[in-house]
């Protein structure tokens, strides 16, 4: 068991805190936030359509255009570095023959597994209903939110994921198409201000059964 490794991703844990007021002179260039979401990408998802997409508004006209459709979260908004828009890709089967071919192309899949696997994936998702594919994603959203944050958190920044806000208006504010991106939440990112408020948690014994 390497300890070191073990406290390392515990700090990292621990040290996450749900931040409201950032240091609005802080930055993150893209080259930094493309490794963040790189990362956060190596999150598992269903058959792995990777479904997840994100729409990074760091500029003072992206910012503008969230604002009123964040009413509540007015300071995240203006003193972030940025606000991550994670959506859901209702069509994320049209992926699965690049997903997959890549993995045979870069000698991670044999092309018979490839073959036998992308016409029972393609079968699965053209019977599930729009509740049941929308509920697939949605886990798998919710999975790269997590490791997203996890991500920021050992790059040295901070984070609040944000449930509340115009989720009707969201994709068309910019320029995505309502009906296939599914907005999930949205995700404060930067350098906290302040030290924000360390949150209680249910002990393992309260949330657990063992059988």
């Amino acid at each position: 068991m390497n300890h070191t490794l073990i406290n390392d991703f515990n700090e990292i844990v621990s040290g996450r805190r749900s931040i409201r007021n950032y240091d609005p002179t802080v930055k993150i260039t893209r080259l930094e936030m493309t490794e963040i979401l790189t990362t956060a990408t190596l999150a598992p998802s269903s058959v792995n359509l990777q479904p997840w997409r994100f729409v990074v508004i760091d500029s003072p006209e992206g910012k503008a255009t969230l604002a009123p459709l964040a009413k509540f979260n007015q300071n995240q908004v203006a003193t972030s570095a940025a606000m991550i828009a994670v959506f859901a890709d209702m069509n994320s089967i049209d992926y699965a023959d690049d997903i997959y071919g890549k993995a045979v192309e870069q000698g991670l899949m044999p092309a018979e597994v490839r073959d036998a696997q992308l016409p029972a994936i393609k079968g699965l998702v053209s019977t599930m209903s729009p509740e049941q594919l929308k509920e697939m994603n949605l886990i798998d959203a919710g999975l790269v939110s997590m490791q997203l944050m996890l991500a920021a958190r050992a790059h040295g920044y901070d984070t609040n994921p944000i449930g509340g806000y115009e989720k009707d208006q969201i994709a068309e504010a910019f320029g995505m198409d309502k009906e296939r991106y599914y907005p999930v939440m949205l995700i404060s990112i930067g350098k906290a201000i302040d030290k924000g408020y360390q949150s209680v948690r249910l002990p393992v014994d309260a949330i657990t059964e063992w059988k």
